[in-house]
């Protein structure tokens, strides 16, 4: 795995994000998961996953769906550093990815089998998620029905069927940043960025103030019995 490709989209000396450091986590320690909200071109989620020293990353266009029947396309991007995982604000106009990107949710994740290596060439990765908004079974799974190039074929994320699958929208009734609590219309004004645009990608019910973040996950802190 490399970040030679994170490195060669980006000029470091015009965007905030950050650059490939020294994040190494301890040995033992649980893995990182991370979804950030990115108002680009296209509003999409960037869906990332720890692993021997990088963030797997997955653009996932629709979002993600607690709701097992639903399938999202996740097509592969360039793996991430480890400190991208905390990443929230405005990239500017006229570079890679220009927008504004929201830490939507974050927290550790379990494979279900310990070589995960395998499952990846497999393309069945099977995981659970201990975020804020997103808990339970999951699966990556590789798909040929989208496939654009066979060097990034693309790839499925579902929800599996446990106390923590629904039929209810999270990506609109969780639309603030669980690191900050806000809006991307907010993180865009604060950082200077396109306010109309970001807000595009904000829900038309949501005001901006911000929400109590007891408030926040009260809703989702009981699983299904």
């Amino acid at each position: 795995m490399s970040l030679k490709e994170y490195e060669r989209k980006r000029r470091f000396d015009a965007t905030p994000e950050p650059r490939p450091g020294i994040a190494h986590p301890k040995p033992g320690a649980a893995l990182s998961y991370v979804i950030q909200k990115h108002q680009a071109t296209a509003l999409h989620y960037d869906f990332r996953l720890q692993w021997n020293g990088v963030l797997l990353s997955w653009a996932v266009p629709k979002g993600p769906s607690l709701d097992p029947a639903v399938k999202r396309l996740a097509m592969p991007v360039e793996d991430h550093p480890m400190e991208y995982g905390g990443f929230e604000g405005v990239i500017p106009a006229g570079q890679y990815g220009a927008g504004t990107v929201m830490v939507w949710d974050k927290g550790t994740w379990t494979p279900d089998e310990p070589d995960v290596d395998s499952a990846l060439r497999k393309g069945d990765l099977k995981f659970t998620l201990h975020g804020e908004k997103l808990k339970g079974s999951w699966v990556l799974v590789r798909t040929r029905g989208f496939q654009k190039s066979r060097s990034r074929p693309s790839w499925l994320l579902i929800k599996h069927r446990d106390a923590y699958a629904s039929t209810e929208d999270v990506t609109a009734d969780e639309p603030r940043s669980v690191s900050s609590h806000r809006l991307l219309e907010d993180i865009a004004r604060d950082g200077g960025g396109n306010v109309e645009k970001a807000r595009k990608g904000d829900p038309v019910t949501q005001t901006l103030r911000p929400r109590p973040k007891a408030a926040r996950i009260a809703k989702r802190a009981r699983p299904k019995a």
